[in-house]
Order: C-alpha cells, then structure tokens, then sequence
C-alpha cells in the first residue's frame, strides 16, 4: 500500500509499534488520510506474557518472530497470555509502518478477545497442573466461551482451545 491511494476513513487496519526489543501490536479504524499518512483510533495491545516466556526461555524462534514482525494471521498466539492493553490514537505513514488492511470481522475478533478477558482465562488453563484448579480455569473459561455474542469470536475461540488441547 503506497501513498493514500486505497486508505478511506473507517476501514479496519492491524498495525505494530516499536516497544522496547519487540513490537506493540495495534487494531484500529483509520480516522483520517492525508498523502502518505493516516490516523488510527483503536487499541494497542502489549503482549507481556509471551514477552516474560522469551525472557524466561520458554518459548522457541517463532514467538520471538511474532513479536518482533506481528501480523494479523499470527498474532494470535501473542494474545493466548497475559495482555496489557489501552487505548490507542496515532498516525502512521504507509510506506514506512507495517500497517496492513484487515476485514471488520478479524477486527472485531482481536478486540473482542482482549476485552473479552480471553487470555487470562486461557493463561490461567495452560499455567495450572493437572487437578481442580485447572478444572476449575477449564470450566470458567467455557462458561466465557457459552456466554459469548459475537458468533465469529466465539467459533475462533472454541478451534484455539481445540488447537490447544484444553477442552475436553
């Protein structure tokens, strides 16, 4: 996506941001276009949980990609520990910012998974061996999932904790 061409008000995009050694992630609707330039209103989230597990050397070269090159198809297992996030309003030029277009649906996915409280509920499943806490994470993080309106966060959350071989 060079210059504005192409960049209108309201459509959905997934960018990053520098953080330290990795990148914050961000999901937002752009709010303005001028020549090269766009505004975004949205979220940043910071993956700090996968951030600790690195740092703890839990986790292998691909984490460490997702972090430093976040995009839209893989940041969700960015987003399966602790997130911290806010909210967000920035400019970004498109011919030097990651900054890539997305569908409402996978907007409103990610957004809805951190306010959603996901990670933490899946978080707390992972973390917890074997016996009646982590059956007890289980139920309350299938309870979320049953409670959910958004039927296309809900399909998504329910194949991650399949991929994760957390329900039962």
């Amino acid at each position: 996506m060079f210059g504005s061409k192409g960049w209108k008000e309201g459509e959905y995009v997934f960018t990053s941001k520098p953080n330290g050694e990795y990148r914050d992630i961000v999901v937002g609707i752009v709010t303005g276009v001028e020549d090269t330039k766009i505004g975004v209103n949205g979220m940043t989230i910071n993956p700090a949980g996968l951030k600790n597990k690195i740092s703890q050397g839990k986790a292998g070269p691909q984490s460490i990609e997702i972090l430093k090159n976040p995009t839209p198809k893989e940041c969700i297992l960015a987003l399966i520990y602790r997130v911290e996030y806010d909210n967000f309003t920035g400019v970004f030029d498109v011919n030097i910012d990651p900054v890539v277009k997305i569908h409402k649906n996978i907007h409103n996915i990610i957004t809805g998974w951190i306010r959603e409280s996901i990670p933490e509920l899946i978080n707390n499943v992972l973390s917890l061996p074997d016996g009646p806490e982590k059956d007890q994470a289980k139920r309350i993080l299938k309870q979320r999932m049953d409670t959910l309106y958004d039927k296309d966060l809900k399909k998504y959350m329910y194949s991650i904790c399949r991929g994760l071989k957390i329900l039962n």
